[in-house]
C-alpha cells in the first residue's frame, strides 16, 4: 500500500511538507507521517515511490538511536503502542514518528566527503566547492582529503541555495554556525563509519537542526536514502559517477530526459520506480542489518 497523502482528522495538520505531513498532538509533540512521494530537484512527482516513507521513518528512528551519544534530537519514539489511536493502521503503519516540537533552523546542513553531484559540477568550473578551494586534479566521486560543511538554504518553495560557511554566520550568527558545523561533521564521520562496515560509502548527506529547551537538535530525517548519496563499496571507481543507494537513479533518468528541472515532474517509468525501491529497501536492509519486511512490522 502506497500513501500520496496522510488524512487523519483527529489531529491538526500543522504542516504538508515535499515528502512528510506533521500534525500536533499537543504543545510540546508533533507526529510526523513520511508518505511515498518522491522529491527530486525540488519538485514533488506525482507518482508513489512503494515502501519510500516507511524506509524513511524506520531508517531514521534507527539512526536516531544510534547517535543518541552525539547530542539532543527531536525523536521520541516510533513505538505502535505510544502513538495516538487516530495516527494508527494500515495506510500508516510503520512510518510515523513521535517528536518533540522544535523551533527550526533556516540552513541545510550539508557535509560531504566525496566529489559528486552539484559539489562536482562546481569544482570543474573552478576548482572550488561552495567556498572550500580543493586540491587540482579530482575526479568526479574521488574522496576528498577531509569531510567540508557546506550549507544551503532551506526553500520552502522552488530550489535551496548552497551558501558559504560565512554566509552561514551571517545568517545564524557565528556561534551557532560553528556549532553547526560542528555537529554536521562528527554526524557524518559516525555515519560514514558505520555504512563502511556494511561495504556501503556515504558520500555526502544533509541534516536539520532547532532548538529544543535552549539546546540545538538533530530534527527531520537522519542519514536515509532522501538526504544522503550511498555507494556500494565494492563497485565504487572514481572517475564516473557511481550507482548508488539513493534517488541519484530518479535524478540520472530526469535528466537524461531533458526535463528542465521545472515543475511539472516527468512521468516515471515502472522499472525507474521499482527501482528506486529496491535501492531504498537495499539501503535499509544494509545500514541496519535488518531484513525489509514491508508494512507488517514496525520497527
Amino acid at each position: 500500500m502506497t500513501l500520496l497523502r496522510s488524512e487523519i482528522n483527529d489531529l491538526p495538520l500543522i504542516h504538508r511538507g515535499k515528502v512528510r505531513e506533521t500534525y500536533q498532538v499537543d504543545e510540546e509533540t508533533l507526529l510526523l507521517v513520511a508518505t511515498d512521494r518522491l522529491s527530486a530537484f525540488d519538485v514533488v512527482f506525482d507518482q508513489p515511490i512503494p515502501d519510500k516513507g516507511r524506509v524513511l521513518t524506520r531508517l531514521s528512528a534507527w539512526w536516531f538511536r544510534e547517535l543518541a551519544d552525539l547530542g539532543p534530537s527531536h525523536f521520541l519514539s516510533d513505538d505502535p503502542a505510544r502513538l495516538p489511536a487516530a495516527a494508527t493502521g494500515p495506510d500508516l503503519d510503520g512510518r510515523v514518528m513521535l517528536v518533540r516540537r522544535a523551533q527550526r533552523i533556516d540552513a541545510e546542513c550539508v557535509v560531504r566527503g566525496y566529489l559528486a553531484g552539484s559539489g562536482w559540477a562546481e569544482y570543474q568550473r573552478g576548482g572550488t566547492v561552495v567556498g572550500h578551494r580543493l586540491p587540482e586534479g579530482l575526479r568526479e566521486a574521488d574522496e576528498l582529503p577531509e569531510p567540508i560543511f557546506t550549507p544551503s538554504t532551506k526553500a520552502e518553495v522552488g530550489h535551496d541555495e548552497n551558501i558559504t560557511r560565512e554566509q552561514l554566520a551571517g545568517l545564524v550568527g557565528a556561534e551557532l554556525a560553528a556549532e553547526l558545523e560542528e555537529r554536521s561533521l562528527a554526524l557524518y564521520r559516525a555515519g560514514a563509519e558505520r555504512a563502511a562496515r556494511v561495504g556501503l560509502i556515504l558520500a555526502d548527506t544533509k541534516f536539520e537542526f532547532g532548538w529544543i529547551d535552549g539546546r540545538v537538535a538533530l530534527i527531520d530525517e537522519v542519514l536515509t536514502p532522501d538526504s544522503s548519496r550511498f555507494w556500494d563499496a565494492s563497485l565504487y571507481e572514481p572517475g564516473s559517477s557511481p550507482p548508488s543507494f539513493d534517488k541519484q537513479y530518479v535524478r540520472d533518468f530526469v535528466s537524461a530526459s531533458g526535463w528542465n528541472k521545472e515543475p511539472p515532474a516527468p512521468a516515471l517509468p515502472d522499472d525507474v520506480i521499482a527501482g528506486t525501491r529496491k535501492r531504498y529497501v537495499t539501503a535499509y536492509e544494509r545500514l541496519t542489518g535488518e531484513r525489509w519486511r514491508g508494512a507488517e512490522t514496525s520497527a
